[in-house]
């Protein structure tokens, strides 16, 4: 029997190291560790993760998976307990290193069963609930800091002031090749040949940063 750590790491301040270090701290002994780093427990389900849709091969009956918590396996009510049930059917037990639950894919009598499925039904709900909540969360932030600090959502401030985009395009207007307007201008041909090909985005990001409207439209 074969005890598995599973890790999904999502983000830059997590690391695969660091859950097996609690893992381990928690008295689990890992005899393999499968992991997925920047991996979005939302949008993809574990059997099309790199690594996640190892377990359905590498698993086998009698073995152990262990997780975080439930939400290693993917923060989609359904996807979640489909997943746990397919292992618990392949005779796996799941457990957690959080609160130290256990899945047990043989459980002694019927009502151990019932308890065990709802607890299931129970995280797996909470996992996606706290998903919602968060993306909620992320949302509100980002709409507050644009509210009071809008300028953090501008871009990156234009290397060209109005009137040389103006001499841009009343240069190119008068057949001035590409690399004599950056010349005259000091500017970088690849500037210019932007405001060639798009003059209207040239024109609209000063604009978000003068909080004007669209001058050539």
């Amino acid at each position: 029997m074969t005890t598995v750590f599973y890790a999904r790491v999502s983000t830059a301040d997590q690391t695969t190291a660091h859950q097996v270090k609690q893992a381990e701290a928690a008295g689990f002994s890992i005899d393999c560790v499968i992991a997925d780093e920047g991996v979005s427990g939302v949008s993809v389900p574990l059997k099309e993760r790199p690594e996640g849709k190892r377990l359905f091969d590498k698993l086998r009956d009698g073995d152990t998976l262990v997780v975080r918590w439930v939400d290693r396996l993917g923060r989609n009510y359904d996807d979640v307990k489909k997943t746990i049930e397919h292992f618990m059917a392949m005779g796996v037990t799941i457990k957690t290193v959080i609160n130290g639950m256990t899945f047990d894919a043989k459980p002694r009598d019927p009502m151990l069963k019932a308890v065990r499925d709802a607890l299931l039904s129970f995280m797996a709900a909470l996992g996606e609930a706290q998903a919602e909540a968060s993306a909620q969360a992320r949302k509100a932030g980002i709409e507050h800091a644009k509210a009071t600090a809008p300028h953090k959502y501008l871009g990156r401030k234009p290397s060209y002031t109005q009137d040389q985009l103006d001499l841009i395009v009343e240069l190119l207007a008068a057949d001035v090749g590409v690399r004599e307007i950056a010349r005259r201008l000091n500017l970088t041909p690849s500037l210019v040949s932007r405001v060639k090909n798009d003059p209207l985005a040239a024109q609209s990001k000063l604009d978000r940063w003068a909080g004007k409207s669209r001058k050539y439209a």
